[in-house]
């Protein structure tokens, strides 16, 4: 018998809670996402996520909050190798990556692929470096659009992405570009996890911003997961964000694309009041994209008290028969060094208005009882070779 008829899956993009044991393997000694915004700002307004005892997980020294903690929280650690959003969500449902994404973020591309690119698309390729995506432009933008050239660029992530202004270059166009670049990115030795589109409008340095009209092109997930087993029982798989481009729309039934991350909660709101049985599997990415990666902690602070804010609305909607899990995929702590992920423990935030009792578990060796736990709500299998143990009996 299921316990819950509806799940609420929200993945707060890269809100890590303090460095995996291995960390200095990966150079993030020391990383600390929360934490180190909670020690930054004078005072910390979130008390929705202290109600759901995130200050179980971790000490929050500016976070004024004396009041219930309800529900279940577990420190959640990374089985998979890596650090990118793709292995965290792959994980989250199932899946144990042991071999890395290709990453050019010292080299740039080489010069074979963009050559073989240049060729297949027609334009002349310019950038060939790791750039925040505001830099780029900047630096680029103009150039691009008085010579028809096409930027593309990288990241600390395993991503190819291209920037193509939309009145001049067209969204088709960049789009086209971006499948051809997919196409030659899926050999061993340029094997990219996400072909990212860019699209911009403005007309010069300084006014020009990126639009809504983002596409990813990302692997196949490696294997069956969660979703597919959820989706091949008929139940709803519904998605918001991105999540449908993470899993290339893998055990999906439904998607929304967010234009933000308070768009994205806003969405998820707007599902509690439909009538669904299954998943709502949401992913904030304004966190990682906006604020961790261009090491903005105040903004960062400030993207978690709106989403704290939308949380109560959530919160105070919710039925009996509905889960909340709250968790992230990675760290990338706005004070640390460099502009890259950082190798973090995740929080797991569980509640339902139906939960008698609530508490703090121990910490989980893998990502995967999220998935674990949602499939045996459900009464579904998990697929062969996934990982991951479910944490339902435990819920009471």
């Amino acid at each position: 018998m299921q316990k819950y008829q509806r799940i609420f899956t929200i993945v707060i993009d890269s809100f890590g809670i303090g460095a995996m044991p291995n960390a200095a393997e990966y150079g993030d000694e020391g990383c600390d996402t929360c934490g180190h915004i909670d020690e930054y700002v004078s005072e910390f307004n979130i008390p929705n996520l202290a109600s759901l005892g995130l200050g179980r997980l971790h000490p929050l020294t500016h976070v004024d909050y004396n009041g219930e903690i309800k529900g279940y929280q577990a420190r959640l650690l990374e089985s998979s190798v890596g650090k990118d959003t793709m292995t965290g969500h792959w994980e989250l449902m199932g899946l144990h990556i042991t071999k890395p994404f290709k990453t050019f973020t010292e080299t740039g591309f080489p010069k074979e692929l963009l050559d073989e690119l240049s060729r297949r698309t027609g334009r002349v390729i310019i950038g060939n470096k790791s750039a925040s995506g505001t830099e780029i432009l900047d630096e680029l933008g103009e150039e691009e659009i008085a010579t028809g050239h096409m930027i593309v660029y990288t990241s600390a992530d395993s991503v190819l992405q291209i920037c193509g202004n939309e009145e001049t270059f067209g969204l088709d166009e960049l789009y086209r570009c971006c499948e051809i670049a997919r196409e030659l990115t899926m050999k061993d030795e340029w094997k990219v996890g996400r072909v990212i589109a860019r699209p911009y409008v403005g007309k010069k340095r300084g006014e020009f911003k990126r639009t809504s009209n983002r596409h990813d092109y990302a692997l196949k997930p490696y294997g069956k997961t969660a979703l597919d087993a959820l989706k091949q029982a008929g139940f709803d798989v519904i998605s918001i964000g991105k999540i449908k481009d993470i899993f290339d729309g893998e055990g999906i039934t439904e998607a929304y694309k967010s234009k933000s991350s308070v768009h994205g909660m806003e969405q998820t709101i707007d599902m509690q009041k439909k009538d669904f049985h299954g998943l709502v599997f949401t992913n904030l990415v304004d966190f990682d994209a906006l604020w961790g990666h261009r090491r903005n902690t105040e903004g960062y602070a400030s993207e978690l008290e709106k989403f704290d804010k939308n949380l109560g609305i959530f919160l105070a909607n919710m039925r009996d028969d509905d889960l909340l899990m709250i968790t992230a995929d990675h760290g990338n702590d706005p004070t640390f060094k460099g502009t890259d992920h950082t190798k973090e423990i995740v929080p797991l935030l569980m509640y339902s208005p139906s939960m008698k009792d609530g508490g703090k578990l121990a910490d989980q060796e893998t990502f995967a009882v999220v998935g674990a736990t949602i499939a045996e709500n459900f009464g579904v299998k998990m697929p062969e070779g996934t990982i991951g143990h479910s944490l339902l009996t435990s819920l009471k």
